[in-house]
Formats: C-alpha cells, structure tokens, sequence
C-alpha cells in the first residue's frame, strides 16, 4: 500500500498568505484612493477638462515673487 505523504511547512504558508493579504489590501486601498482622487478633482487622471477643481499632484499657490522681499525693482536712465 503506497501512501502519500504530505508535509506541511506551517511558517511558509503563513507567510505566502500575508503577503497575498498585503497585496490584496495594498491594491483595495489604492483603488479606493484614485478613486477619491478622481471625485475631488473632478476629473480622471491626466484628464484635462474645464470641471476640473485641483491637481492630482499636490499643486498649491505658494505667493513666490520673482524677486527677494524688500528688492526695488531700479530703472535707470542712462
């Protein structure tokens, strides 16, 4: 009678199923946030249309003057 044998190795399996678990929250969670993205911009990624309300990327006015505070701008006459 041949019987087969089958062994287990527990610590392998657990850690196979993590990461399938990570990789699968990781891309829920991804998916969730484009989506947000998506409903907050208005607009798809590198979608360019005029409902658009923001940029994906984090873009914000930041006030910066092309010259040092307190700089007058000098004419001469020459």
């Amino acid at each position: 009678m041949s019987e087969k044998i089958v062994q287990l190795n527990e610590e392998v399996i657990k850690g196979q199923i993590k990461e399938l678990v990570r990789g699968s929250v990781e891309e829920t969670l991804n998916e969730l946030l484009e989506k947000e993205a998506e409903q907050l911009a208005q607009a798809a990624r590198y979608e360019r249309n005029e409902a658009r309300q923001g940029y994906r990327s984090g873009h914000y006015a930041t006030g910066i003057s092309p010259r040092p505070p307190g700089m007058l701008r000098c004419i001469c006459l020459g």
